[in-house]
């Protein structure tokens, strides 16, 4: 198994498993046990969308890394599982770092398109390993 596969697979665990603990630290400090602002700025609402949009990908992510990163990949392909694991936390940055969501941010706007080339890049690399 290739170390830098498990590595990124760590990462994106850490990076769900973080979020989720900081929606639960967020909801403590502000006696919220459901439910969110809808307000753009709000850090709440701006985290459990990070977590939401972390946990749509991530596991798929996963098993891309797993499978290819069991096959002895190219240096290529490993080097896009680190490029889509630096998309993804990209992505979260992106929408927490702003002052709010409601405008473009060039950190989310390359987090995105990254995890849509680097996740299809991979997807085609597993079609050539099958």
């Amino acid at each position: 198994m290739n170390a830098i596969a498990l590595a990124c697979i760590a990462a994106l665990g850490f990076l769900l498993f973080g979020l989720g603990l900081c929606i639960s630290g967020l909801r403590f400090r502000e006696q919220t046990l459901t439910g969110h602002s809808k307000e753009p700025g709000n850090l709440l609402h701006k985290v459990v969308r990070a977590h939401g949009n972390t946990a749509e990908y991530a596991a798929f992510i996963a098993v891309l890394f797993l499978y290819l990163g069991s096959q002895s990949p190219a240096p290529w392909v490993v080097w896009v599982m680190v490029a889509l694991t630096v998309s993804r936390y990209a992505v979260v940055a992106g929408l927490i770092v702003p002052r709010s969501m409601d405008t473009l941010n060039p950190l989310r706007f390359i987090g995105a398109v990254g995890t849509y080339v680097f996740g299809a890049v991979l997807c085609f690399a597993l079609v050539g390993a099958v």
